[in-house]
């Protein structure tokens, strides 16, 4: 479902940000990336997405190059970015139906997504509202509706509990195990490991740019066996990298 092989990017000549990277997230499974600040989480998502430019190495969605055939590719995923301020002078009934239209969803069952999921989410009454008048959590609650109307292959977000409140972190992960039980794949990244222990099928940690051990729980827990959290796990590896590249 995606395929990522020896990625590169690079901010200047100088600072490599992301390097040699790759990965498979499969039909089927919630995959998580996890990393400190600035470890390249973000930047690994705008590549997938097709935001950030690739400098060298392929990303595969649903068999589309990102590169070469980037419409398709971009047809074949839903987008949750980490920050939420977009279309602020639509309501947000306009903005979903203004991605209705750019996907060419028809009318009525858009309807029935909409307003299964803006139930779902408490949103049934702010859907006439500007977006910004939406507190933050609205916000991020709108681009999760946004991002599953074209019932995509592969769903994506980036950091995507920023400002939800526990009930609404509740359905959102729920959405993300349904969509993984339709043999659709989650990619999420997020700072709370206990959410991604909880979860995730597999996880990536990614520090300086690179992927340090990636696996499901059991394969994390078994390679690191005097080590029994996530946290523990990721303080660890984190730490001693730092320490590493000093």
């Amino acid at each position: 479902m995606l395929r990522l092989r020896q990625i590169m990017k690079k901010y200047s000549q100088s600072k490599t940000v992301l390097e040699d990277l790759s990965l498979d997230v499969k039909p089927g499974e919630v995959f998580g990336l996890l990393g400190p600040n600035g470890a390249g989480k973000s930047t690994t998502i705008k590549l997938i997405t097709g935001i950030l430019p690739l400098d060298e190495g392929s990303i595969l969605i649903n068999k589309y190059n990102v590169k070469t055939e980037s419409v398709l590719a971009k047809q074949s995923f839903g987008y949750v970015p980490d920050t939420p301020n977009v279309f602020l002078h639509l309501k947000g009934i306009e903005y979903l139906n203004f991605l209705r239209d750019i996907y060419g969803i028809p009318k009525d069952d858009c309807e029935k997504i909409i307003m299964n999921l803006a139930k779902r989410l408490n949103m049934e009454n702010a859907l006439d509202d500007l977006l910004q008048n939406y507190s933050l959590g609205m916000k991020q609650k709108i681009l999760i509706i946004g991002s599953l109307l074209n019932s995509p292959k592969l769903w994506i977000l980036d950091e995507p509990l920023t400002g939800l409140d526990p009930i609404a972190s509740f359905t959102l992960k729920e959405l993300m195990r349904e969509q993984a039980n339709k043999g659709n794949s989650v990619l999420f990244s997020t700072h709370m490991l206990e959410v991604a222990e909880q979860i995730c099928d597999r996880v990536a940690i990614i520090n300086n740019g690179k992927f340090i051990i990636v696996g499901s729980m059991n394969e994390i827990y078994a390679k690191m066996k005097n080590t029994k959290t996530l946290e523990k796990i990721f303080l660890e590896l984190t730490t001693n990298e730092d320490k590493d590249s000093d």
